[in-house]
């Protein structure tokens, strides 16, 4: 859903609403779920076979842009347009529109928020099939072959610094993608990093030292690293017997380890920076990929040539459902993570990354939802009204004005919604969403706002 783009001297575009339930991939959650989650449990002892979170994901995601399970209601102040907007489900692996939604709204936040204007290198890792068996099933190991990856890297970049101390650090955002571009299992690494390092000053500061002559046989170096030392990590698990990893150490290009750090943008493309995080950050499927064959086969191409050859993959809608499951991942796992000078914990955090809020705490981009009629960009929270039961204004010095709704509004909407008398004004938008109106679904649980 978005707003239409306008053309030049055209009448202004309307907000156009996405319909999920036209989709293949919806139809098909619809149809096949309760008999792939029969299929599932089949046979177990424990009725719960499928994960809860994974249940979870796909209910949500048939309740997702449904104006029965909850909207808001928004209105222009100036032109009096307004139009309903449905609850999204926020879903972290199944719905394609608020997976594309967080891509872009991660790609923006690290943009802005966290990477200073500086030039960036993917790294990219990928072990053998016979490793990927374990990382996919402990998120420890994933964490240890990660920090193992990044440290390689981190001495590799003070090498290629000059006049870098033996203390300086890199600065990172890694994101875990658990699937290859043909819903194969096929977990990778791929890490945004600063191409320097950071030295801390004795005031407190930080001196940047970009890295320079960073060649083929240096990368290569680094993989034959980080193989080295990921195979003696699994052995020491109980992972992996020694002679097998001594020969899997002796293989031919590469024994299935890849390290890839071809991509560079510079200083001054922001845009560019901002393409790579959403590269980083995108979801593995695509529901433009996704087509019906008939009712019991699906079509999904591959952009890439693949182990079985370039072209479309066959699956069956249970076949499907049970790539999705693996997209999701466990409740409270991080999607990225930091790691240097921007983890959290870094004193030197502050001195890297850039807070770029004014003073007043409005933010830079925010505009009455007027100016935006004709335009794809983001709808600010300043000048907008927002009127699921009650008038709410978001105003850009965070304060909150509510009116109570008249019971003819209440009952117009239904009994399943209600109003509060008042309204935090220290709440971020989206609590003014919950504190003005509760939607609740069919099963009796709250669907969060969105938009």
């Amino acid at each position: 859903m978005g707003i239409e783009r306008r053309a030049r001297g055209s009448a202004p575009a309307r907000y156009r609403p996405h319909r999920p339930s036209e989709s293949v991939l919806y139809r098909c959650a619809q149809e096949h779920l309760e008999t792939w989650l029969a299929q599932c449990r089949d046979g177990h002892d424990d009725e719960w076979s499928v994960p809860e979170h994974v249940e979870r994901e796909f209910r949500r995601y048939l309740d997702c842009g449904n104006l029965t399970h909850g909207f808001a209601r928004a209105r222009c102040g100036e032109c009096g347009h307004d139009f309903l907007i449905a609850f999204s489900c926020k879903g972290r692996g199944v719905c394609p529109s608020c997976n594309a939604r967080r891509m872009v709204a991660t790609a923006a936040h690290l943009a802005d928020h966290v990477l200073p204007d500086l030039p960036v290198r993917q790294w990219v890792l990928a072990v053998p099939k016979r490793l990927r068996y374990f990382l996919q099933r402990d998120a420890d190991l994933q964490g240890a072959a990660l920090r193992l990856f990044l440290r390689r890297v981190e001495q590799c970049l003070r090498a290629h610094s000059p006049g870098s101390g033996s203390e300086a650090r890199l600065g990172a955002v890694a994101f875990i993608h658990r699937l290859g571009s043909s819903l194969n299992a096929y977990l990778h690494f791929h890490c945004v990093v600063i191409d320097g390092v950071f030295d801390a000053t004795p005031t407190g500061g930080v001196v940047f030292h970009a890295a320079i002559g960073l060649e083929a046989n240096a990368i290569a170096q680094v993989q034959a690293q980080v193989r080295r030392r990921l195979l003696r990590v699994f052995v020491r698990r109980g992972l992996l017997p020694a002679d097998d990893a001594q020969a899997m150490g002796q293989w031919q290009h590469g024994g299935g380890f890849s390290v890839d750090a071809s991509v560079r943008i510079e200083a001054t493309d922001r845009a560019g920076r901002e393409r790579l995080l959403r590269y980083c950050a995108r979801p593995p499927s695509a529901l433009d990929r996704l087509s019906e064959l008939d009712r019991e086969h699906l079509i999904y191409d591959r952009p890439k040539r693949g182990p079985g050859g370039s072209g479309p993959q066959l699956l069956t809608p249970l076949e499907l459902l049970d790539r999705l499951a693996a997209l999701v991942p466990p409740p409270r796992l991080h999607r990225y993570r930091y790691f240097g000078v921007l983890a959290p914990n870094s004193p030197l955090r502050a001195s890297t990354s850039w807070a770029l809020a004014p003073a007043n705490g409005a933010r830079a981009d925010c505009a009455p939802l007027s100016s935006f009629c004709g335009s794809r960009r983001a709808i600010g929270w300043p000048g907008l009204t927002l009127s699921p039961i009650s008038t709410v204004r978001w105003q850009a010095d965070k304060n909150v004005s509510a009116h109570s709704a008249s019971a003819t509004r209440r009952k117009a909407i239904g009994p399943q919604w209600r109003s509060r008398d008042s309204v935090d004004t220290g709440q971020t938008p989206s609590k003014v969403f919950q504190s003005v109106a509760w939607g609740a679904a069919a099963a009796g649980r709250f669907v969060g706002a969105g938009y």
